[in-house]
């Protein structure tokens, strides 16, 4: 199950102001409080970050939000997130702080080409967790022969996706962390 959590609602009903920038490291901290409220309430397993009401992000609020809630995440095996509604202002942020933290996340575009890692990736990561994507579920054989890859190369990008909790692994099958 996905838990879709809209960071302009949150912000609005945080800051009770009508404004989309999510600017200054207090609010960030207090939007990061609130989303880990959710996400421990929650049954989901995955949290989907929804920035689509978003106008600005700056730096200080892309490190409370998105690094520290990933850092905090990433000790509990069960949760994972996944970002949506990311654009082209929002990037720079988000990408210089998981990049100072050494992370990655998962962001969801329109379709299957909007999906990719931010922060922290490869070439064959990248490549893998798009076909990923597209495919769904499988294992290395599958990615390989769709990739025309060896399968120690395609266990090798699966393996790096699942360490940086960008799909779900479970007995040697892969699947994409929106996937129903």
């Amino acid at each position: 199950m996905i838990q879709t959590i809209r960071i302009g609602s949150l912000l609005r009903e945080t800051v009770a102001a009508p404004y989309r920038n999510l600017v200054t490291r207090p609010t960030g901290a207090a939007i990061r409080n609130r989303i880990q409220a959710a996400i421990a309430d929650s049954d989901c397993h995955t949290a989907l970050l929804d920035f689509s009401d978003i106008e600005l992000l700056d730096l200080s609020c892309a490190d409370e939000v998105v690094a520290k809630l990933l850092l905090r995440v990433a000790d509990e095996e069960e949760h994972y997130v996944v970002l949506s509604g990311v654009t082209d202002s929002h990037l720079d942020a988000i990408d210089h702080v998981l990049e100072r933290h050494g992370l990655s996340v998962a962001s969801m575009g329109e379709g299957d080409a909007g999906a990719r890692v931010l922060g922290v990736t490869t070439p064959d990561v990248q490549t893998a967790f798009q076909t990923i994507q597209r495919l769904g579920a499988g294992d290395a054989k599958r990615l390989a022969d769709a990739l025309h890859w060896t399968v120690e190369r395609a266990a090798d990008a699966l393996q790096s996706l699942a360490l940086r909790r960008l799909i779900q692994a479970a007995g040697g099958t892969y699947r994409p962390l929106t996937m129903p």
